[in-house]
């Protein structure tokens, strides 16, 4: 078994950085992530909103490890979360569902506000591979350092969104039942940007909708 522990502290308020959170796909740092679905949300007595998510990943197999073994370079991934808007505190583990006896990474992510008013996140993973044959140490160290190059890319999709909600003026929301949606700009928001892009001021916003609207590629010839 592999672990990895690591914190950051990001400058923004609590509430804004829960939101680029639950936001942060898609995003051009997280190519490899294919779907994001919510299967499950409800509120509880205490009030915190507890989400269940389902996000299919893509990647790829070293070229070391066995042929066959993987049929497919994919994977499901399930994410539990729970929001605690008056402790002002994200909790969130995911893992994967499928090729666990080769790998699982187990990971679990907390956002809470420190002392500054600003936002502390840590996250910690476990990796552990049962597959044997000699491989199990190359594998869990594989997968360490893959984790390690992700959780970079992870930050950096992060930092992307809260840059994207500052310039849109986006203001915090509460994350209640029938939230999905809360995360589409207003039409002010958008006259705003649209008018700065009209100047020939190309923003964060306007390289962002460029790369979620690529169209799609030829078709190849006959």
């Amino acid at each position: 078994m592999r672990f990895f522990s690591q914190s950051f502290v990001y400058d923004d308020s609590w509430s804004i950085v829960a939101l680029a959170f639950f936001l942060r796909y898609p995003n051009p740092y997280a190519s490899h992530v294919i779907s994001c679905d919510v299967i499950s949300r409800e509120q509880t007595p205490s009030g915190s909103l507890v989400t269940t998510r389902l996000i299919l990943k893509k990647g790829a197999m070293p070229r070391w490890f066995p042929k066959g073994i993987v049929s497919r370079a994919e994977s499901w991934v399930i994410e539990e979360s729970e929001v605690d808007p008056f402790g002002k505190v994200v909790r969130c583990v995911t893992k994967n569902l499928d090729h666990v006896k080769v790998m699982q990474v187990e990971e679990s992510v907390q956002f809470a506000q420190n002392a500054e008013g600003k936002t502390l996140q840590h996250t910690e993973a476990r990796i552990v591979s049962r597959f044997g044959w000699g491989l199990t140490k190359k594998i869990e160290n594989h997968g360490l350092t893959r984790f390690k190059a992700n959780m970079q890319r992870s930050r950096e999709g992060v930092s992307l969104i809260l840059s994207l909600i500052r310039e849109s003026r986006l203001q915090p929301m509460t994350m209640t039942l029938g939230a999905e949606n809360s995360h589409t700009p207003s039409p002010a928001c958008e006259n705003k940007v649209d008018a700065r892009e009209n100047v020939g001021g190309k923003t964060l916003w306007t390289r962002f909708k460029t790369w979620m609207y690529q169209p799609p590629p030829p078709p190849p010839p006959a």
